[in-house]
């Protein structure tokens, strides 16, 4: 036992002192760039609905989009933030049932 961890010790030192000795220009040159067909983070939040026997995550995939969350129970859909050509897309897909912005809800009346 002792000797396998010294052996781990060892290894896991020699790693510590490779990566240490990395520049810094290394650490940051293999991030990727952000995918082309991605929402900016500046772009509205939309809530798409779509038909109850298709897959709502599949729909965003299909328009590069990726969900805030995914609806399945009371609304079949998901949230996303989208760019204007994503937004237009899904509006011209037969599987989708509506693409609104995302907004706040005011509630009128008594009683809350």
């Amino acid at each position: 036992m002792r000797i396998r961890l010294s052996r781990t010790l060892t290894a896991a030192v020699a790693v510590l002192a490779a990566v240490a000795a990395l520049p810094a220009s290394a650490a940051t040159a293999d991030v990727p760039e952000p995918l082309p067909h991605t929402a900016a983070a500046d772009h509205a939040t939309y809530i798409v609905t779509v038909r109850e026997e298709v897959d709502p995550a599949a729909v965003a995939e299909r328009v590069g989009a990726t969900p805030v969350h995914v609806y399945r129970t009371v609304l079949h859909g998901f949230a996303a933030r989208l760019s204007p050509a994503q937004v237009e897309a899904l509006r011209e897909m037969q599987d989708v049932e509506s693409v609104e912005e995302d907004g706040r809800a005011i509630g009128s009346g008594t009683g809350f």
